[in-house]
């Protein structure tokens, strides 16, 4: 009966498999009949931007247009046609969903599918073709301002993490456009700063996560970065796109830059970008010098065509590509209507959230507060209150609502005596500048400290927030301590108030010189429309906090490998910029170089504890193709359910090449009830532990001994065990 079932099931899987190559056959075929239709006009045309976020079809064969939107943790409100202007819409409001740092910190590639289903289905109800996202580039420096929409600075837990995230997406008949491709890892200077660094350093942390996106997502549209790479803007790049994205990938999408990353016509054509958007261009009211049609992918592009400068081909192959995006899309008469800002996605939104809060510190159990009692609670901070789905640039968000942290507990804690006091002023909102607060700052603070003094409790909201040099795009920031005067502000709390618990609303690691008096810490994130409810959820203890750092927290600024070189390293010297840390990036620097950190990556505490022991492997000796096995025994030795994160790291022992001394290869999140044991069992690939080969330019397995780290993260490991690759 059973050998009956497995041929049913195989006969049922090739069946599949040969109705997918029958589509895709029967696709390729419709594309070339189009292709032969259209004029040479035309298909320039598909190849660059209409609108501020359209690219035009063609009205005579009904060929849609292609509608994008921002993202990567909502559907940005409508934008005029043709100026940034909000075109003042009163039905694209969207959820908020958690920005990426947390989706990453969940360490839950299942939760990730989830957040793409739902991002995807208002994407579709939105009527968009391409969702801006996810974006994958790797946390280099805790001073990059658009780190909190990414997903931290280890490529194989980004790579793990978006995966599910694109095919969550694309389920919608929405495209998924990962980014910034590639090396777009600062905002200062990044519209033409020069990155150096060596082929190992590209290959091991700059490109897995694409490489995943497109070989495991299966990714149907990527965006180019504005930056340059040994000398080449990277959004019409040879290398990066003509010989690794289409090539070694065999990448069958589109390639969209990023919103005015094109500077040369003929590098366009050749170096494989598909469409052209743009930023500055106002298309309809300008010359037309400034026009759509005077893009580089535009008129220059047809004109280099019918001089015979450029084969007619290249544009085909654009076009090509376009329409098998447009048959994955708009012209995919199957997708379905997609939904938004519906009680499923709040929850959605909220679930990611409560995983994704990390517990960084928590002295003598001081949380879960129990809800029930009559305790005064003073919070202070202006980010209790202050909405963080605005701001931060592209990635603005126009939600349906946005619970603050100070809504959400003081409706879960509603027995107790909840106040509140901003203690600091950050001024207003504005992108690309920065402008004091017309707010008395000594009163502010006055006020706090009254307030503080009084109180049982002190739960201190603060951080960053998405104004420019804080996590915004376009910028980055000018320090590792907190801003506006509040690691001073800490220090004055916590000489009158003993019980003071601080709440970091950030995307990006920060200093903590008060961290020793801190009752706790937690790294709440931006958590989009159901902030205040999932950090109650947690604060309160209905919820158990399982998430981990997915970066390191360095304890000064030079601790960071980017940081520890000259300004060559971070942030350049105008033109140029070397990777000097080269492979030893966050966790790999600190462990490698014996820096301890603040809080290392992978790290987080919980109300329970978890107790990692009895490690084994399936056998001492492996070789290329086969899989290490891992079996752990994970036990709950508290009293409150709760999720632990087993985490695999291995490194090579008396490696002939620099090797970090460890790296993350496997991980599980493993959901228990208090007194609970389980086995965890995780594999690992062999030619998982090969590095990147600059002298063959490919990847090579070492034979020898490796060491597997078996922990809860990076730093905090329970198990060690040696094996032989030969």
């Amino acid at each position: 009966m059973k050998m009956r079932y497995l041929v049913l099931l195989i006969a049922f899987m090739a069946i599949g498999q040969l109705k997918a190559q029958s589509d895709e056959t029967l696709i390729d075929e419709k594309i070339e009949t189009i292709l032969k239709q259209l004029t040479l006009e035309e298909k320039v045309k598909m190849c660059h931007a209409q609108s501020k976020f359209s690219s035009p079809g063609v009205e005579r064969l009904g060929i849609p247009e292609i509608w994008m939107s921002d993202g990567p943790h909502g559907v940005r409100a409508e934008i005029a046609w043709d100026a940034w202007n909000h075109a003042g819409w009163t039905n694209d409001s969207c959820t908020a969903f958690p920005a990426l740092t947390c989706l990453a910190a969940t360490f839950n590639p299942d939760l990730s599918y989830k957040y793409g289903v739902a991002i995807g289905e208002e994407a579709r109800y939105r009527k968009k073709d391409i969702l801006l996202g996810p974006g994958v580039n790797i946390y280099r420096t805790p001073l990059n301002g658009r780190n909190f929409e990414y997903m931290g600075e280890d490529p194989y837990l980004a790579s793990v993490m978006c995966v599910p995230y694109i095919k969550g997406v694309q389920t919608n008949g929405v495209a998924a456009c990962v980014k910034h491709y590639a090396l777009n890892n600062q905002e200062v200077w990044r519209s033409h700063i020069n990155v150096q660094l060596s082929d190992r350093a590209l290959h091991e942390i700059y490109l897995p996560a694409f490489k995943a996106a497109v070989e495991d997502g299966g990714v149907w549209s990527i965006m180019g970065a504005y930056n340059k790479y040994n000398g080449q803007h990277t959004s019409h790049h040879e290398v990066l796109i003509n010989d690794i994205l289409k090539g070694d990938w065999g990448f069958d999408g589109v390639v969209v830059t990023d919103w005015g990353s094109a500077h040369d016509t003929k590098e366009a054509a050749l170096n494989g970008l598909d469409i052209e958007m743009g930023t500055g261009t106002d298309g309809l009211t300008s010359s037309t010098e400034n026009a759509y049609d005077y893009y580089y992918l535009a008129k220059p592009f047809l004109e280099m065509i019918k001089s015979g400068e450029i084969d007619e081909s290249v544009v085909d192959d654009k076009v090509r590509r376009i329409l098998r995006l447009m048959f994955r899309t708009n012209m995919d008469k199957n997708r379905s209507f997609g939904r938004k800002a519906n009680q499923e996605h709040f929850d959605v939104a909220r679930e990611v959230a409560q995983e994704g809060i990390v517990l960084l510190k928590n002295n003598r159990n001081f949380f879960p507060l129990n809800p029930e009692t009559d305790q005064s609670i003073a919070v202070i901070g202006e980010n209790a209150t202050r909405m963080m789905t605005v701001g931060g640039g592209s990635s603005e968000l126009k939600t349906v609502h946005e619970i603050s942290p100070l809504e959400g507990i003081k409706k879960r804690f509603a027995k107790a005596n909840v106040t509140h006091a901003m203690g600091y002023s950050s001024g207003p909102s504005v992108y690309g500048r920065v402008l004091p607060s017309d707010l008395d700052q000594d009163k502010l603070k006055k006020e706090a400290l009254e307030l503080a003094k009084t109180a049982d409790v002190v739960i201190f909201v603060g951080g960053l927030n998405k104004s420019h040099e804080q996590d915004c795009e376009n910028g980055d920031r000018k320090s590792l301590n907190l801003p506006f005067g509040q690691d001073k502000l800490l220090n004055e709390i916590m000489a009158v108030n003993k019980n003071v618990a601080v709440i970091l609303v950030s995307g990006n690691a920060v200093a903590m010189p008060w961290q020793d008096k801190a009752k706790a810490i937690v790294q709440a994130w931006y958590l989009g429309s159901e902030t205040g409810h999932a950090l109650a959820d947690v604060l309160s203890g209905d919820v158990n906090p399982s998430g981990k750092l997915p970066f390191s927290f360095p304890v000064n600024l030079e601790d960071n490998g980017a940081h520890a070189f000259d300004e060559l390293s971070y942030p350049g010297d105008g033109v140029n910029q070397v990777y000097k840390e080269d492979i030893l990036v966050g966790y790999r620097w600190h462990d490698t170089k014996a820096i301890k950190p603040l809080f290392e990556f992978g790290f987080g505490e919980s109300y329970t504890q978890f107790e990692i022991k009895e490690a084994t492997t399936d056998k001492s000796n492996y070789k290329s193709g086969e899989e290490i096995r891992v079996s752990v025994e994970l036990k709950n030795k508290g009293k409150t359910k709760g999720a632990e994160v087993v985490q695999v790291y291995l490194g090579e022992i008396d490696a002939e090449v620099l090797r970090p001394e460890k790296e993350l290869k496997a991980f599980k999140k493993v959901e228990l009830e208090a007194g609970q044991s389980q086995i965890v069992h995780l594999k690992v690939p062999v030619d998982h532990l090969a590095y990147y080969d600059e002298a063959t330019g490919n990847w090579k397995l070492d034979q020898g001994q490796f060491k597997i780290s078996v922990g809860r993260s990076s730093r905090l490991i329970d198990e060690e065990l040696n094996i032989t690759v030969r």
